[in-house]
């Protein structure tokens, strides 16, 4: 991912664009994931999907119950979080530890290491794929320690909000 690219990607997500496309794409990658894979596509998992794609902001597990509860599913925490432990497993979903919610991967499909960043104003999340950002830890550094999980969140504020708190 070059520059410009990632410079692109953090654009979209921190700007009014059209979330359709990211939805359609996000949604379809779902679904052909599960039917290549023979995975039951219940309506549980396609509704909780479906909220954590509305937009680039992440939700909190109760809040998900309650948008479910509202909708006529079942509003208890285990089924919420066996949901959501799903979404990650499959990599269609990232738990942003910080704020202890869950946002739709902008990159499903791919094994990767993300990056977010997270803007405080407007709670909206830019992610980033690690290794293809240039973000990376030398080799020296990485001799003395074996990752297994790489999430990096930086929380700032994004070039919109900056603007609006310029007015």
């Amino acid at each position: 991912m070059t520059k410009n690219n990632i410079h692109n990607e953090i654009s979209r997500n921190f700007s009014n664009h059209n979330h359709k496309k990211c939805f359609e794409i996000s949604m379809n990658a779902f679904k052909k994931h599960c039917h290549e894979n023979n995975i039951k596509l219940t309506p549980l998992r396609l509704k909780v999907f479906e909220l954590l794609l509305k937009d680039h902001r992440p939700i909190g597990a109760y809040q998900i119950l309650e948008m479910l509860g509202k909708d006529g599913f079942s509003s208890t925490p285990p089924i919420a979080y066996r949901v959501l432990d799903f979404l990650i497993e499959q990599g269609f979903v990232h738990k942003i530890k910080k704020l202890n919610a869950f946002i739709a991967c902008s990159h499903p499909g791919n094994s990767h290491s993300p990056t977010f960043m997270i803007c405080r104003k407007c709670e909206k999340v830019a992610e980033i794929d690690e290794k293809k950002s240039g973000l990376k830890l030398d080799k020296k550094s990485l001799s003395e320690f074996k990752i297994e999980e790489s999430i990096i969140e930086i929380i700032g504020i994004c070039k919109k909000c900056i603007s609006l708190e310029a007015i």
